[in-house]
């Protein structure tokens, strides 16, 4: 439907919420740092919910080993940078959104550079523990909200998800080192978290441990180990990161119901 209006093309949004919370949503402004296999979903639905600005950051390429769980990950796009195909598929659903796509390694050098320009909401969905950890910390330090996505890989129940400020999280294994780091530099609460309570194999909890030591916060291309996951849970991982951030933004409205409600 060509010149439509963002009131016709989200109508169902508009419906939901009412005219206040979609026009918050009209002038939130949102960063999302990782397009991976989380990352990639949090964008879908904040795009196809109508936000409009989203900057978005990876430093990564799409890789064949993406296919089964990322959502920009085609044979169209292998070798493309993740920030350019995910700048042109909210183009595609979302014409009027003002997207700020940046190809950057974010470490404690580059993440306080991401803030600038005031920002309504920030969602982590990155994987690597050292940038994860600096990211986290700079958007505290900025009074920025954020939710973060904590370990969706080896899980299979969607059910033992569950959303809820870092300190409250347990049995995630990348939670625990995360509160551990964060707690050196004085940060202890206030970070919203997707977190999954079903037990992993000890296999991950000993990746952790080895990303706890690195000391150089995951080097530009380090190898890391590969550790298996499902397309549909990291999914509903990004999908519950990007509905925390339109509750948040929103306001109180229609939508009620969280996935830490259903427990």
């Amino acid at each position: 439907m060509p010149n439509c209006t963002d009131e016709e093309r989200f109508s169902r949004t508009l419906q939901l919420l009412g005219p206040d919370a979609f026009q918050r949503l009209r002038r939130a402004r949102v960063l999302v740092v990782g397009l991976g296999a989380v990352g990639s979903y949090a964008v879908e639905g904040l795009a196809r919910a109508g936000v409009g600005f989203l900057r978005l950051v990876d430093f990564d390429v799409v890789q064949i080993s993406n296919i089964n769980r990322q959502l920009y990950a085609l044979e169209s796009t292998l070798g493309r940078p993740k920030v350019e195909v995910a700048a042109q598929r909210v183009q595609e659903i979302h014409p009027s959104c003002q997207v700020d796509a940046r190809q950057l390694f974010v470490d404690a050098a580059t993440a306080p550079e991401l803030f600038e320009g005031g920002l309504d909401a920030v969602v982590d969905a990155m994987d690597s523990l050292g940038p994860k950890v600096a990211f986290l910390a700079a958007a505290v330090r900025a009074g920025t909200w954020v939710v973060s996505s904590m370990g969706a890989a080896l899980r299979t129940d969607p059910f033992a998800i569950r959303v809820g400020d870092l300190s409250e999280t347990r049995g995630c294994p990348l939670a625990r080192w995360v509160r551990r780091r964060l707690r050196k530099l004085g940060i202890e609460r206030g970070i919203r978290c997707v977190y999954s309570i079903e037990p992993v194999p000890r296999v991950w909890r000993c990746v952790a441990a080895d990303h706890s030591r690195d000391t150089d916060e995951y080097r530009r291309g380090r190898p890391r180990g590969a550790l298996g996951s499902l397309s549909t849970l990291t999914g509903i991982f990004g999908l519950v990161a990007a509905t925390e951030v339109l509750r948040h933004l929103a306001g109180p409205c229609a939508a009620t119901t969280t996935v830490s409600d259903l427990r």
